[in-house]
Order: structure tokens, then sequence, then C-alpha cells
């Protein structure tokens, strides 16, 4: 690209053109990449066209259009990702919320809780959706992860769900005796010879957040057995997975027990997520 600083139109031009040929969405990424650098948003561009970059704008605009042309994601690039209605901190250590995940939430949202458990929280996108819908709720959000809690707690901070507490372990390891209302997950569920994770903005998210093991369903399937034990009476389990692996998560969750099963279509039409009740627990 040309080394001069150019218009908002000319700069949005040439990053859409140097993309062209690596990502299917150049222009929005160049038009997001541009509004990072120069703190104005898209409307702007097209308001003030004839705008002219400052030499340090343009400078970093053209070096984040090259790691851009690596596969690096935007949210990375930007260091944020917009999720429902609020804007989370993101970079390598955790998962790029996806729209997918919003119709989780939706679906959590259907029926009021008050406590909470968010399994595989990551940059807690899901668990701060929650206390932002329902504040009085209490909500805890378990990783693996201390990078990735890193992330959420800054999230937390700056959305101001205090009524998030964050736990470090294995899926239900830091909640033991501990019951819920409602339990939500979006766990890994791609299986260790499919090629996704290798592909595109994927190959810079973190592996153990994408690949679940040889078949795809294994964190899924250990949800599934152990929810009752953290479930209350007529509690809820809503499970975000494949697009192609919804009838082996209906049949896990009925074989566990749960009844009232469900699945829900993402945007695309695609079968996305799955969710039951469990009557048998006791308060």
């Amino acid at each position: 690209m040309n080394a001069a600083p150019p218009t908002l139109a000319e700069a949005c031009r040439l990053g859409e053109a140097r993309l062209a040929d690596c990502s299917e969405s150049a222009r929005v990424d160049a038009e997001y990449l541009l509004s990072h650098v120069t703190g104005l948003d898209r409307a702007q561009f097209r308001a003030y066209p004839e705008r002219l970059l400052e030499a340090v704008a343009w400078e970093r605009f053209r070096n984040l259009i090259e790691q851009r042309r690596e596969a690096r994601p935007v949210a990375y690039l930007t260091g944020e990702r917009g999720f429902m209605d609020f804007t989370l901190q993101v970079d390598e250590r955790v998962l790029i919320p996806r729209p997918e995940t919003e119709g989780l939430v939706e679906a959590a949202l259907e029926q009021p809780a008050r406590r909470i458990l968010d399994l595989g929280t990551g940059s807690g996108c899901i668990a701060i959706a929650l206390a932002r819908a329902w504040p009085a709720a209490s909500i805890d959000a378990v990783d693996c992860s201390a990078d990735a809690l890193a992330v959420a707690a800054v999230n937390i901070r700056q959305t101001g769900t205090d009524s998030i507490r964050l736990l470090e372990g294995e899926w239900f390891a830091p909640v033991t005796g501990n019951r819920y209302e409602l339990i939500v997950t979006n766990p890994p569920y791609i299986g260790d010879d499919e090629p996704q994770p290798d592909e595109g903005d994927a190959r810079h998210e973190p592996r153990q957040a994408l690949r679940a093991g040889p078949s795809g369903m294994e964190a899924i399937a250990l949800i599934i057995e152990n929810a009752g034990q953290h479930l209350k009476a007529n509690g809820r389990l809503w499970i975000e997975h494949g697009y192609r692996q919804a009838e082996a998560v209906r049949q896990l969750l009925a074989a566990a027990g749960f009844h009232a099963i469900e699945t829900r279509a993402d945007l695309a039409g695609h079968d996305r997520i799955t969710g039951g009740h469990w009557p048998e627990a006791t308060e």
C-alpha cells in the first residue's frame, strides 16, 4: 500500500484490496481495523471520506492489514469483540465469542434463574450477558485456564457484573456440592481429526477451547453425565454444540434422565443449541 497517508475512503479501499485474496469479509475487516486506529466509527468513514489519516494511524493500519493477511483474527488485532449489547476484551488466551453463543444466552434467558453455573467461561461472555439481564442472580463461572480467567476478570470489571464468581478447575470440580437452577456451557466440540481449528482465524485460537478429543463429544458427554448432581429440581441445562451433533446430544440427555429436551437452530439454520430439564435432583 502507498506509504503516503491517504484519506479515509482511500484507506478503506486500499485495505480492502490488500485483503481481497485472503478474507471473505475484506471490506468489513478493513473498516474495523481503520476504526480501531482512528477512533472513528464506520459511519464516519462515509460521512467524511475526504479526511486525511495521520501518519501514525496510517502506519498502524498498514501493519494491522498485513497481520490480517496472516489470518490473525480482527478481534485479536483490535483487542475487542462485540457480544449481545456490550463489548468484550479478547486476545489469544480466549475463544472469540460468536453469534451462535448469543443464541445460547437467548435460550437461557427464557426462564429466570437466580443460581447459575457457566462451564468453560472463556472471555466471560455468557456469564456477563446473564448477569446484565439478571443483576440479582448469583453466577459461578468456571474455566480450567488461568489465562482465560484473567481475561474474564477484566471483562467482568469493565461491565460491572460483580455478581460473577470466577473459579479455576476442570468442569464441575470447583463447584462440588453446589446446585444450580441453570447450567450453561459452550464446551469444545470439535474432533481431533476435523480440520476447522487448523484453518483460517481458528488457527490463532486456543486449542483446548476447540478440540474435545477423538469424537468431539467428550466434553459434552462428561458435562451431561455429571450435570444432574449439580442441578436443583427442574433445573435446566443448555449446551452449544456442533451442527451435526444435535441428535447425539439429545440421546445423551435422555439417557441421563433429562426431560423436555429441545434443540434450537442458529442464524444459519443449523441445529446448534440443545437443552433439557432435570427432574430428579432434590434441594
